[in-house]
């Protein structure tokens, strides 16, 4: 007989301490123990999500001068980034500062935050994010809150709405009461004025009736517990989706009676023979979200407006009731421009919060999305050769950004500039002041969506075998413009279409630089150029003649070889002399504090370098002889090696590092010459 079965194994992976500590129960002279301590369990709804999102931590960073915080929360760090939100910091802090103030009590908390963008562009993702944080949260001891059940004939009947236990303590003498017991209920002065909901309410008569009014004793038959949001439960956390008029009505919102009671206890307005579980009610103290909210029928509007303005409900046959929640909504952009054109709907666009959430526009956080989706895990039998998310990014990326007003710039350029790329002639102040010029940047072009299918297309596809290039998914891309459904205009898809042959040459200048490196990939060639580059502009620049190595005569510095090199980090002949002295300086202030000089300090060096030596040395390659039939040995082994540079530098495999130099190959023989990208 085996020590330890397979059960019994498996059972080692249940947290069963949390489990204990879920399910404790007490009374409420333990509950005001517990207040007393940590005043954080009376916290309201948007307290708690607000607590719950800095719980994870913050970054700062200044993006064109301007400081963006970055909350960590919405990286989905506990469920490893499934949902992860990429790019949207900017929209993400206006969120994260209207839950702020609606903490405090500023007055958002009687709003409706209205996550407002195009199709794709993460306000599922954001709604989702903060509902299962939220129910995360509430399970650890930070985030922890009570509610209470009823002793009624040897049942344990909990309140339908989850409320705070300390609304069983009247409000004619809460204040006192709890100042009483020591507990700080300045964290949430909307405890002052909350009254127990219809179910609770009519328990609570009862008893007091029946203990002739003592208190003590009634609270005797009431149970605290600690409470877990669970939206598979329908506990804290609600969701509310439209559907056909017909079968849908407002009750699935307030709750509805229950016909099957009435027999059993006499009225349709016994509380005990209602239903409290439309969605406002179950998702009382915590988060509903509201799916395309600006679809719903006009007879949800009313029930709406008083749960956002008032904080109350109206369930049926009953007095208003209390909630406190967070009343989340997402829509898109059509439906948005209806609700303004309504003027019926002035009422909820006046208790409305507009959270713009725009497609992302740097490239790097797009990447950040298909890399996500298609990285080596999940394509485990194609290889995505380098690049090819990337490119697809691009071009997604440039159908969002709109064409730059002034600045003589191209639309690829704002690209880069957007994306942290420093380009001659441009600074930040000028990236900001773009932005600011572009007020709709974002809210229009090719949704993620769209590009992550065509990706799937090109991945299963049956030309498809071992490898899928950029210049793969640029078809898939290009065939889908025919039958996108949101693409009516001839205009924007010739457009698009245009964009793509802009990423097209994009893409040409990469992989020619990408092989530009390969080739002059051999270091100590580019030190040995480095070092005669430094001693020449050393001899200039003190007035010295400079030693020939193989003559051993000396002669002036070589001013070709200098300008060469010079010409590749676009230095003008004008500004060589205080370049020169600028770099004989750096390397002097270097060599104080005992430190050598390296190439790969300067960047526009290192690609001047590596431009000029591969100048130097494509001839005696003959790339050109790859698109012929016949290589002879030398060419094809100088080849190999520069394809193995590809291999091992970039990420290619022996498929697509061979369609590269074939690609590039094509180009010489059209007879182009190689340039820095």
């Amino acid at each position: 007989m085996p020590d330890t079965s397979f059960v019994q194994k498996l059972s080692k992976l249940h947290d069963r301490d949390q489990f204990l500590s879920l399910a404790w129960e007490g009374t409420l002279d333990d509950y005001l123990g517990i207040a007393a301590k940590d005043p954080r369990v009376l916290r309201s709804a948007y307290q708690r999500v607000h607590d719950m999102i800095l719980s994870y931590g913050v970054e700062e960073y200044l993006d064109a001068k301007k400081k963006v915080v970055h909350y960590r929360f919405f990286d989905d760090p506990t469920d490893h980034g499934r949902d992860a939100v990429f790019g949207l910091d900017v929209p993400l802090m206006k969120l994260v500062q209207t839950i702020h103030a609606a903490a405090r009590q500023l007055g958002p908390e009687r709003r409706i935050l209205l996550l407002h963008g195009p199709v794709g562009s993460a306000k599922s993702t954001i709604a989702r994010l903060l509902k299962k944080g939220l129910e995360r949260y509430v399970r650890t001891d930070e985030g922890a809150l009570y509610t209470y059940s009823w002793k009624v004939d040897g049942e344990v009947q909990a309140c339908p709405m989850h409320e705070e236990p300390l609304h069983l303590i009247p409000l004619e003498w809460r204040r006192k009461a709890l100042e009483e017991a020591g507990v700080d209920a300045g964290v949430n002065r909307y405890l002052m004025q909350l009254e127990l909901c219809p179910f609770c309410r009519f328990h609570f008569t009862e008893k007091m009736t029946a203990y002739k009014g003592d208190w003590a004793r009634v609270m005797d038959d009431v149970v605290v517990r600690r409470l877990a949001f669970s939206e598979q439960d329908r506990v804290g956390i609600g969701t509310f989706q439209p559907k056909d008029e017909k079968n849908q009505d407002s009750t699935e919102l307030t709750g509805d009676i229950n016909y099957r009671k009435i027999a059993l206890f006499g009225s349709d307005s016994d509380p005990r023979a209602f239903n409290f579980d439309g969605e406002l009610c179950v998702a009382n103290r915590g988060v509903i979200e509201f799916v395309e909210i600006l679809k719903l029928d006009v007879a949800f509007l009313y029930d709406l407006l008083g749960a956002t303005q008032e904080h109350k409900i109206k369930p049926k046959k009953f007095a208003q009731t209390d909630i406190d929640l967070v009343i989340l909504g997402h829509t898109n952009e059509p439906e948005y421009r209806k609700l303004q054109n309504n003027e019926y709907m002035e009422a909820l666009r006046d208790r409305t919060i507009k959270v713009d959430v725009p497609y992302i526009t740097r490239l790097s956080d797009e990447v950040r999305i298909y890399d996500k989706d298609f990285n080596t895990e999940k394509a485990q039998n194609v290889h995505i050769a380098p690049h090819t998310l990337e490119i697809a990014a691009m071009w997604a990326i440039l159908t969002r950004l709109e064409e730059p007003k002034k600045h003589n710039m191209t639309l690829m350029q704002k690209l880069k500039l957007y994306n942290g790329k420093l380009i001659p002639g441009f600074t930040e102040d000028n990236v900001k002041e773009i932005r600011k010029e572009a007020g709709r940047e974002g809210m229009e072009g090719i949704s993620p969506r769209y590009v992550q299918d065509k990706i799937s297309n090109a991945l299963v596809s049956e030309k498809v075998r071992t490898t899928i290039n950029p210049f793969v998914v640029m078809n898939e891309l290009e065939t889908g413009l025919r039958h996108h459904s949101l693409i009516s205009n001839e205009d924007m898809r010739n457009r698009y279409k245009e964009l793509l042959a802009t990423v097209r040459q994009e893409y040409e200048d990469i992989v020619k630089n990408e092989v530009q490196q390969a080739i002059s990939a051999d270091e100590k060639s580019i030190e040995r150029l480095c070092s005669n580059y430094v001693d020449n502009v050393k001899a200039y620049t003190q007035k010295e003649k400079i030693k020939n190595r193989f003559t051993g005569q000396y002669e002036e510095p070589d001013e070709r070889l200098m300008r060469s090199i010079e010409e590749k980090m676009e230095i003008p002949t004008a500004r060589k002399d205080d370049f020169r002295k600028e770099l004989l300086n750096f390397i002097g202030a270097l060599a104080i504090d005992g430190k050598k000089f390296d190439y790969r300090m300067n960047d526009r060096l290192r690609r001047a370098l590596e431009l000029k030596l591969f100048e130097d040395q494509k001839d005696t390659i003959k790339l050109t002889s790859l698109v012929s039939d016949v290589i002879d040995r030398e060419t094809q082994e100088k080849i190999d090696i520069v394809k193995n540079r590809l291999i091992k530098n970039f990420g290619y495999n022996e498929e697509s590092a061979t369609d590269v130099l074939q690609y590039v190959a094509s180009i010489f023989a059209r007879g182009d010459v190689m340039q820095e990208s």
